[in-house]
């Protein structure tokens, strides 16, 4: 198939775009986290098209993406006020609520499990798209499952030309990051995944919230995921990635006596110049966290560009977003960290 690229937000296009979706097919979406791999939720043909394109496992569950918060009602059980609450403050924005699923969203969409993963993603694009086809979008990160997530439309069609029906240019992703992911159907609520919004602002609207183990170590092969990216080794570039925590200065030098010519190094801004040899990428200012996440993917994709036999990274403290950030890298990594 010809993948279509849609580049400027007309009426006609955003037409065309959800044309698409209704009719069963795949697009290619911008949001402010991360492209994904669209489809009509609600159509089980075409969620299994998506996990196809991607090569994704089948028990890992599918966020939908809907326009508002009214939209709530449509498709989840018994939607507790503080869903309510968290979206008036935080959406449009990179947060997914978990919440017990009607009988209308297939199993398919939810990887088999009861609930279902909604969000609303802070792009007009793919909100307006989402208005016009009138159906819930079902959209996993637009990447061959397990690469780094596509934070712009090239770097999707790299995995994703002649997959999929249409990819719509929204520009650079400003967060780059996924969203954060919130379980609602348990008590305390469970943050599943780290993502573009940080913990902390989940606490402070929601009071306690438990952090899953997934976010710091990885699920055995039993377990079955209950939001994406709990369970698989995700965003991995194609050598292999040691990550290096700790202070920055002690993780610098830890990496500079290690890394050898021929290796790759992510590190901050600050220590580009001190691994000779090696092939660098920068993931930002150390303490510019905002600026790291929209790098993070950017830096492990180029590298499977380049010629490099192992990946060393420096990785931020986990305060704010250095907490998503970091369980990029350690996914990126299968959890092989050096801790200083």
């Amino acid at each position: 198939m010809k993948t279509i690229c849609f580049r400027e937000p007309t009426n006609e296009n955003i037409a065309a775009a959800a044309k698409i979706i209704r009719k069963g097919g795949l697009l290619g979406i911008p949001t402010e986290t991360v492209y994904g791999l669209g489809a009509n939720a609600l159509n089980e043909q075409a969620v299994y098209n998506i996990f196809a394109a991607k090569g994704r496992p089948q028990d890992n569950p599918l966020i939908i993406h809907v326009p508002d918060a009214s939209w709530l009602s449509r498709y989840c059980e018994n939607v507790p006020g503080c869903a309510y609450q968290l979206a008036e403050e935080f959406w449009p924005g990179p947060l997914t609520i978990i919440l017990p699923r009607k009988d209308i969203v297939p199993l398919r969409t939810t990887g088999g499990l009861p609930s279902v993963g909604v969000r609303c993603p802070d792009h007009p694009i793919t909100l307006a798209i989402i208005r016009e086809a009138d159906v819930p979008i079902a959209a996993p990160s637009g990447n061959t499952s397990g690469r780094p997530s596509p934070t712009s439309a090239g770097d999707m069609l790299e995995d994703m030309d002649g997959k999929i029906d249409a990819i719509f240019d929204g520009g650079p992703c400003r967060v780059g990051v996924e969203s954060s992911i919130i379980d609602l159907t348990c008590q305390p609520p469970r943050l599943l995944r780290a993502g573009g919004l940080p913990l902390e602002e989940l606490t402070r609207v929601l009071g306690e919230v438990i952090v899953d183990k997934c976010i710091t170590q990885q699920m055995s092969a039993a377990e079955k995921p209950k939001a994406p990216g709990m369970k698989y080794r995700h965003y991995a570039p194609k050598a292999p990635v040691t990550v290096v925590t700790g202070a920055s200065e002690e993780s610098a030098r830890y990496i500079a006596a290690q890394a050898k010519p021929g290796m790759g190094v992510i590190c901050f801004h600050e220590y580009t110049a001190q691994f000779p040899g090696c092939t660098v990428h920068d993931l930002g200012p150390q303490n510019d966290k905002a600026e790291q996440a929209r790098r993070v993917f950017d830096a492990m994709r180029e590298f499977d560009h380049e010629s490099v036999t192992q990946i060393f990274a420096q990785c931020p403290d986990p305060e704010g977003l250095g907490l998503a950030i970091g369980n990029r890298l350690k996914k990126a990594a299968g959890f092989h960290v050096v801790e200083l």
